[in-house]
């Protein structure tokens, strides 16, 4: 288990756990009370922690090391049916963004997300979550497929931003992920977008145009991260957590404007302390919206979310 540093006495309380338990095991001496006043205790703190996250802590929850992944949301939630498609049919392959089919209670639809790698070798390989344009330009690929098929569309946001190289940049990065907002906005097929970890920038946003963006709880959505925030207006990172405050980037605050469309609530102390529990409560969101968005027409859907989009913002007009 690895703790974040705000968790320290949530870490100390359940090392006591342990050694309690431990002793209980070697002496054959009956501490089960013992035991569950110090669980009821861990819980209690844990509560009062998680309930109480300033907008930086949150950002450290999303980044967790033990926080699941695009590729585990859909195993479980497609139960082991997904399909993975590969390529661009131009470049070839990002290992950063993966797609394809997979069978939701008898639905088929189309997964697609950006996958940060579950050990270091294969985070160099997806680049932790950072796609190139031919990632973009893949996930595009599958989104028209799936409204050729009349499948929903289902994607999870989990990346630090678009990567950054200048190849990204000679081959189309922004116009890689322009196009995709201008097709994404008039796709026919319901589409659910999904925050799962981290969601920044324009590498958030080139697979988030849908009929209903959702965050988990403990997740972001900025146009910059923190540190780069911090490194461009204090010339450093030091200030990242005064920064994280300023961009009003956690679900909360993105409901609050009105930017999103729901918050999905994490199992207490994170989505990495019980994945079955998130596992099965984003299963039931994905069902809900679904069957509540297949009731509309596709040209319903359309103009309702392009409506969305474009009262987004606000505009000041200054008399001459």
């Amino acid at each position: 288990m690895i703790y974040l540093d705000f968790e320290k006495p949530i870490q100390e309380l359940e090392e006591e756990l342990e050694k309690l338990k431990s002793v209980a095991e070697k002496s054959k001496v009956d501490m089960s009370k013992g035991i569950q006043e110090l669980e009821a205790k861990i819980h209690s703190k844990r509560e009062e922690i998680f309930s109480n996250l300033t907008a930086w802590q949150r950002v450290q929850v999303s980044r967790h090391p033990e926080r699941p992944y695009t590729l585990a949301y859909i195993d479980s939630v497609s139960n082991g049916s997904f399909i993975e498609l590969h390529g661009d049919r131009t470049v070839g392959d990002d290992k950063a963004m993966v797609g394809g089919f997979g069978d939701v209670d008898g639905q088929t639809v189309m997964f697609i997300g950006q996958q940060k790698g579950i050990n270091t070798k294969m985070r160099q390989i997806r680049r932790f979550g950072m796609a190139n344009p031919e990632g973009y330009r893949k996930a595009l690929r599958l989104m028209k497929m799936a409204e050729k098929f009349n499948k929903p569309i289902v994607t999870f946001i989990d990346t630090p931003g678009a990567y950054p190289g200048l190849e990204a940049e000679e081959r189309g990065q922004g116009e890689a992920i322009a196009r995709n907002l201008l097709e994404m906005a008039q796709l026919k097929v319901p589409v659910i977008c999904i925050i799962i970890g981290e969601g920044a920038s324009g590498g958030a946003l080139g697979i988030g145009i849908g009929d209903k963006v959702l965050m988990l709880e403990n997740t972001w959505y900025s146009v910059i991260s923190p540190e780069s925030c911090s490194s461009i207006l204090w010339r450093s990172w030091s200030f990242k957590e005064t920064a994280a405050e300023a961009l009003k980037l956690t679900a909360d605050d993105m409901s609050a404007n009105g930017l999103i469309d729901g918050i999905i609530k994490e199992p207490l102390g994170g989505a990495h302390n019980d994945q079955q529990a998130i596992f099965a409560t984003v299963k039931a969101e994905i069902l809900k919206h679904l069957a509540a968005l297949k009731k509309q027409t596709p040209e319903e859907r359309i103009d309702a979310r392009i409506e969305k989009f474009s009262n987004m913002g606000v505009v000041h007009e200054l008399e001459n």
